[in-house]
């Protein structure tokens, strides 16, 4: 079976050893996703699988065969930005720009997971509908690494569009 990455398909690579890291910029060039400690403490290569969110750097990419893989480059639309994309554009929720991609593709996954219900380490309430707060967003984006310090700018845009989404 062919991955499927931004609605295109693709063979597996014949080398099981390859990172869907590196599959995903070397093989298929989707520079988006970005490689920063190639251990999985950092988040900048975080992608979308079937809606949730993976570290790729940790991924083996035969792992992925017949599963739906999105990028950032594959966010956007014909009408333009992700509106999470834009958010973070206007909320300045990045300076040099290398953890956004990642950043953006795990808000989009966390989404996903407080909608579903999925609580974490600071939910006050495991039992009740997800608040997305200020401390909860920070806690579920931790894995998420910014070092250029946009982390006001980055849970401000998630707010705006993730939250609010929710509240709606």
């Amino acid at each position: 079976m062919p991955i499927t990455v931004n609605g295109s398909q693709f063979a597996v690579p014949a080398d099981p050893r390859v990172s869907l890291l590196d599959f995903l910029r070397e093989d298929l060039r989707f520079p988006g996703t970005k490689k920063g400690c190639n251990q999985g403490a950092c988040g900048a290569c975080t992608v979308l699988v079937d809606g949730q969110r993976i570290l790729s750097c940790l991924s083996l990419a035969v792992q992925y065969d017949g599963r739906e893989i999105t990028t950032i480059e594959g966010l956007a639309d014909e009408h333009g930005l992700h509106p999470l994309q834009q958010a973070f554009i206007e909320h300045d929720g990045f300076q040099c720009g290398y953890c956004t991609p990642g950043q953006i593709c795990s808000a989009i996954g966390m989404a996903a997971e407080a909608k579903r219900g999925v609580p974490s380490h600071v939910s006050a309430d495991l039992s009740a509908d997800i608040a997305l707060t200020r401390e909860e967003l920070q806690e579920r984006m931790s894995g998420n690494l910014c070092r250029c310090g946009a982390h006001n700018g980055i849970i401000d845009a998630i707010r705006e569009t993730v939250a609010a989404e929710m509240a709606a």
